[in-house]
C-alpha cells in the first residue's frame, strides 16, 4: 500500500508546489471579491436573474472557444510562462470593471469577463498539467486535495469577506484588490521550477501549431482509444449540467435569504457555506474511501447522488441555518468528484497529452455550465418559476450522471495502455 502523504508535509518539503499553491491562494481570494462585487452590481442595477445568468455564460463560454488552443499551448510551451503572462494580463483586465456605473454599462462587465476568463482558460490547463511534474505519483491525491481545499477555503473567506467588504466599502475596492492578487500570484509562480519536457514535444511557434488542428485531432484519437479516460474527462462536464446553482445562489441571497438588507452579504454567506462543503468533501473522502483507483471511481458516482439529494433539500427548506447546512453537504459531493476525477486523469494520461485533455475537460465543463446557468436565468425570469422549484429541479439533474456512471461502468472501466508517471527533474521549464 502506498505511503499516506500528509498535506502539511508536502507543502513543507516541496518548494515549487508550495509557491504554486501560494499563487492560487492569493489570486483565488481576489477572484471571489471580484465575483461577489459583480453579482452585487448587476442586482443593484437591474435585479434580473437573467442578467446574472448572462454573466455566468460570459464566464464559461471562453473556455469552450479557446479550450483546444489552450491545451496545445500547455503541451508545447512553457507552462510556467503561460501562467505568469495570463496573471499579468488579468491584473490589467479586472481594473476595467471600475468603469461600470449605470445599467447601460453592463456590456463592459460581459466583455471584460470574456477577456478575464479567456485568459484563465490558458492558465488552468497549464497549472493542472504541471502538478504531476512537481510532485511524485504517490503525492498526487494529497496535492490535488490541497488545491481543492484551498479553492474551497478561498471561496469561503473570499465570499464572506468580499460580501462584507462590498457591502461596506463598495465594489471598487474589490476590483482593485483582485488586480493586486494577480500580480502577487505572477511573482510567486515566477519562482516555481517546473521540470523541462523533451524539446521535440514542444516545437517552434507557427500558425498551424498555434491553431492546434493536428494536435487537437491527435488528442481526440488518444481519448477515443481509452474509454476510462473518456469517462473521467466527461465527469466534470456532467456535473456542469446542474451548474445553474451559481445563478440560483445569487438569487437566493437577494430574494429568499437576504441578510441585513444587502444582497452582497446574503450572497456572500451562501457562497461561504458552499466553500465549507467543498473543503470538507475531499478530505473526508480520502480518509473513508482511500486512494485506490476503484475506490475513487466508486466515490465519484456516490458524489453525484450526494449533490443531487442535498440540493433538493436546499430547495425545500425554509430555515436559513438548515439551508446553509444542506448547501454545504451538497457541495461535498461536488468537491469529491472534482478531486478524484482530476487525480485519476493525471495518472491515466501521458504528459504529452495532458494539457489537451485537461483543456478539453475545461471546455466541455464550461459549455454545460453556461447552458445550465442561462437556462436557470430563463426559468426564473421568463417562465416565472420560483427559486425553490428550480433548486429542486437542479438536484434531480445531479442524480442523473451518478446513475449513468454506475450503469455504464462495465463499458468504460477497461484496462488502458500503461502510461508512465511524469519524471521529476531539476531543469526548469
Amino acid at each position: 500500500m502506498a505511503e499516506h502523504v500528509g498535506y502539511i508535509d508536502l507543502l513543507k518539503r516541496n518548494r515549487s508546489f508550495r509557491l504554486l499553491w501560494l499563487g492560487q491562494v492569493v489570486s483565488q481570494m481576489g477572484d471571489w471579491f471580484n465575483t461577489i462585487a459583480l453579482y452585487t452590481i448587476i442586482l443593484n442595477l437591474t435585479g434580473s436573474g437573467r442578467d446574472i445568468g448572462l454573466l455566468l455564460v460570459a464566464r464559461f463560454v471562453p473556455s469552450f472557444i479557446f479550450g483546444p488552443a489552450s491545451g496545445v499551448f500547455a503541451d508545447r510551451f512553457s507552462r510556467r510562462s503561460i501562467m505568469i503572462v495570463t496573471d499579468l494580463l488579468r491584473a490589467l483586465v479586472v481594473l476595467g470593471f471600475l468603469f461600470v456605473r449605470r445599467p447601460e454599462h453592463l456590456w463592459i462587465i460581459y466583455v471584460l469577463t470574456v477577456f478575464q476568463l479567456g485568459l484563465s482558460t490558458f492558465f488552468e490547463p497549464a497549472k493542472t498539467a504541471a502538478i504531476p511534474s512537481l510532485v511524485a505519483d504517490r503525492e498526487l491525491v494529497a496535492a490535488n486535495a490541497i488545491s481543492s481545499v484551498t479553492w474551497s477555503v478561498m471561496l469561503t473567506l473570499g465570499a464572506a469577506i468580499g460580501g462584507l467588504l462590498t457591502g461596506w466599502l463598495g465594489t471598487d475596492v474589490a476590483f482593485i484588490l483582485d488586480s493586486g492578487t494577480y500580480l502577487l500570484s505572477a511573482a510567486l509562480i515566477a519562482s516555481v521550477k517546473v521540470p523541462k519536457r523533451p524539446k521535440n514535444k514542444r516545437g517552434k511557434f507557427a500558425i498551424r501549431k498555434t491553431l492546434g488542428i493536428s494536435d487537437t485531432v491527435e488528442g481526440i484519437r488518444y481519448v477515443k482509444r481509452r474509454p476510462r479516460v473518456l469517462a473521467l474527462l466527461l465527469t466534470k462536464p456532467a456535473w456542469g449540467i446542474g451548474g445553474g446553482v451559481l445563478t440560483l445562489l445569487a438569487v437566493f441571497g437577494e430574494r429568499v435569504f437576504p441578510v441585513g438588507g444587502s444582497p452582497a452579504i446574503g450572497i456572500g454567506i451562501l457562497f461561504a457555506a458552499r466553500g465549507i462543503g467543498t473543503a470538507v468533501g475531499p478530505i473526508v473522502a480520502r480518509r473513508i474511501a482511500g486512494e485506490s483507483r476503484q475506490q475513487q471511481q466508486a466515490s465519484i458516482g456516490i458524489a453525484f447522488i450526494i449533490s443531487g439529494l442535498f440540493y433538493m433539500a436546499f430547495g425545500y427548506t425554509g430555515l436559513f441555518v438548515v439551508a446553509l447546512l444542506v448547501l454545504g453537504l451538497a457541495h461535498t459531493g461536488g468537491s469529491i468528484l472534482w478531486v478524484f476525477s482530476t487525480v485519476l486523469l493525471q495518472r491515466e494520461v501521458e504528459d504529452r497529452f495532458r494539457g489537451r485533455v485537461f483543456a478539453a475537460e475545461l471546455a466541455l465543463l464550461t459549455l454545460t455550465m453556461a447552458g445550465s446557468n442561462y437556462l436557470t436565468g430563463e426559468l426564473l425570469d421568463r417562465f416565472g418559476y420560483s427559486p425553490r422549484v428550480v433548486a429542486i429541479g437542479i438536484g434531480i439533474f445531479f442524480l442523473i450522471p451518478g446513475i449513468v456512471w454506475f450503469l455504464t461502468k462495465r463499458w468504460w472501466d477497461r484496462d488502458n495502455p500503461i502510461t508512465q508517471p511524469a519524471t521529476l527533474g531539476n531543469d526548469t521549464d
